[in-house]
């Protein structure tokens, strides 16, 4: 798909972004990433309202084919780019996410005559199916569910690569007005007033998903960290992403003891209704 366009800036952005993505995630323990050709991305619909990007509601990573589903930022049913290097630094952005989805330490069994997933990164399943962690309350501002906290350091990562491409790139002011709330949110950058209301030419499905994502991922993990990680939250993102990609908790579980007491891991996350092993077990 970069091969079809004639902006030359926004295959840049994804040239650059590839770059940095792989020397980041190297120094984490990821040596290799997600197959281009395992990556299929949506170009355009038949549906005249259809809106891609990052929180198109059919885009994500498939862990069973091993596969990156993603679609292209902007209106789908015109196959004009709605600002390319916004749409260059969406698909990085997916990319860069779905790279430590496929890259994330995973365990299959058999149980019942099917194939499920018993372990993925620091999260567990118990022999019934039933994850570490129960999920959030609605309406709480920071998160104790383990899939949040994975996703929330997933596209932490996939947004800082993104924003370190656009200030290298100076793509701020490059942005036309009506994809600045999308631009933010792909570098993020949200403000409140974002995620208020739609910015004219923001399709509403799509600023909804936004706004749904950033209240129940994005913000509940960065105020996760601030609780947890103190004045040093980065060292806390690293080791949690760190352990996803090789499935030893250890190092983290030790911070965790070490600032919030013993069995930290098992008093924040653990659910009562869990019945399998607790990390190191």
């Amino acid at each position: 798909m970069l091969d079809t366009w004639e902006d030359q800036a926004a295959r840049e952005v994804f040239r650059q972004g590839a770059d940095l993505l792989a020397d980041r995630y190297r120094e984490l323990g990821l040596n290799q990433l997600l197959p281009i050709d395992r990556v299929w991305v949506g170009v355009r619909s038949t549906q005249p309202d259809a809106f891609g990007g990052f929180h198109h509601p059919d885009q994500g990573y498939r862990h069973v084919q091993l596969a990156s589903v993603v679609t292209r930022y902007g209106l789908l049913s015109d196959p004009r780019l709605a600002s390319p290097e916004l749409v260059a630094l969406d698909l990085l952005r997916s990319y860069s996410h779905d790279c430590l989805h496929w890259g994330s330490f995973r365990e299959y069994r058999l149980h019942g005559g099917q194939v499920v997933r018993s372990r993925y990164g620091i999260n567990w399943r118990d022999s019934h199916g039933r994850t570490y962690s129960a999920p959030d309350a609605d309406g709480t501002s920071s998160t104790r569910n383990l899939g949040t906290v994975m996703e929330g350091a997933t596209d932490r990562e996939a947004r800082t690569i993104a924003a370190t491409v656009a200030d290298r790139l100076g793509l701020t002011q490059q942005i036309a007005p009506p994809d600045r709330p999308a631009f933010r949110d792909t570098t993020g950058r949200l403000e409140p007033a974002d995620l208020e209301h739609a910015a004219p030419g923001i399709a509403t499905p799509f600023h909804q998903a936004m706004t749904a994502y950033e209240h129940g991922v994005g913000t509940r993990y960065q105020h996760f960290l601030a609780e947890m990680g103190g004045a040093d939250t980065e060292t806390l993102h690293r080791l949690i992403v760190a352990a996803m990609i090789s499935g030893d908790p250890s190092a983290l579980t030790a911070r965790l003891d070490r600032h919030h007491g013993r069995d930290a891991f098992r008093r924040l996350f653990r659910s009562p209704a869990y019945t399998g092993p607790d990390p190191g077990e």
